[in-house]
């Protein structure tokens, strides 16, 4: 897959560009309602005898308009979502840095401008996609555009589960509550976070809890504090481990952001500098400051027998 990186205000030089089928879509997450966008643009290029491409835009557009829901984190970073993509087989990635002059484009410079613009013959979006000032572009205003342009246009109905619509916003919200299986069920892939092994204060150990610290690279969105049973991936192996996500109150009054630290099982390997990728599995427990180390230490023992439980 190829990324290519676009700015509004830049001239576009894409003459030996191929025609493409085109998904478009800010696509945070890369849900089942996403996969089924993009897997009909690749159906699509298939058909058509085109390549397939992602339209998609960063950062996201709250963060541009100053909106009161601002997104600054993501369920899936940029890194991320390009990984997923290339798995899905898509051809080019086309990542459009989002502006207010962006935003300020009507709807038929945007087409002119992100659709003609960039050789697509066939257009594949949700059926709740907006473009253009104050949003006034859907997929009514889209298929009129086709009718009378260079390619053609297909808009895909809401997926749901349990008669509710697949969103990137229900996901955020079952993270943010710590119902990760939940999310993952919607996303239909794991949930991630890909950072680096850094040394910590090394205090696991000393109490039979040797932990990997991991500083977190991306801007993630993160769910709520506590113990989770996780899947670590090192080296494309894949272990069981139980993670704390917190403040670590036992230990440190005066944290201001969470830190990840991970206790792999049954594994005995130094691994500092090493990237790892963590996927939430489960939630286990709220993170609770201890009045010792002997009921922390008893706390960890019921955890980890939980969570070998849970990946026997």
């Amino acid at each position: 897959m190829q990324t290519i990186k676009l700015h509004y205000s830049e001239t576009m030089k894409l003459d030996d560009m191929p025609a493409v089928s085109a998904a478009i879509g800010f696509f945070d997450g890369i849900h089942r309602g996403h996969q089924e966008v993009i897997r009909r643009a690749i159906d699509a290029a298939r058909e058509k005898q085109l390549k397939s491409a992602v339209i998609t835009f960063h950062p996201h557009p709250s963060v541009v308009l100053g909106k009161t829901d601002t997104r600054e984190d993501y369920l899936t970073p940029l890194r991320e979502k390009e990984a997923i993509l290339k798995s899905m087989g898509i051809d080019y990635l086309y990542l459009i840095g989002f502006t207010k002059e962006l935003a300020g484009l009507s709807p038929e410079n945007f087409i002119e401008r992100f659709i003609n613009g960039l050789a697509v013959r066939h257009l594949v979006s949700g059926f709740d996609f907006t473009y253009g000032k104050k949003g006034a572009g859907n997929a009514d205003t889209l298929q009129d555009a086709a009718a009378q342009q260079a390619f053609s246009y297909e808009a895909v109905a809401k997926v749901e589960s349990d008669e509710e619509k697949i969103s990137s916003t229900k996901i955020r919200q079952l993270v943010a509550d710590g119902e990760v299986e939940a999310a993952t069920e919607l996303l239909g892939h794991p949930l991630t976070l890909t950072g680096e092994v850094i040394t910590g204060d090394q205090r696991g150990r000393t109490i039979g809890y040797p932990t990997a610290n991991i500083r977190i690279k991306e801007d993630y969105f993160l769910p709520k504090v506590g113990v989770y049973a996780v899947d670590v991936r090192i080296k494309d192996k894949t272990y069981a481990g139980m993670a704390n996500l917190g403040f670590k109150p036992t230990f440190q009054q005066d944290a201001v952001a969470p830190n990840l630290e991970v206790h792999i099982l049954d594994f005995d390997e130094q691994i500092y500098g090493e990237e790892v990728t963590v996927s939430w599995r489960k939630f286990i427990r709220e993170e609770v400051k201890f009045n010792g180390i002997e009921a922390l230490v008893a706390q960890l023992d019921r955890d980890k027998e939980q969570i070998s439980a849970y990946f026997a």
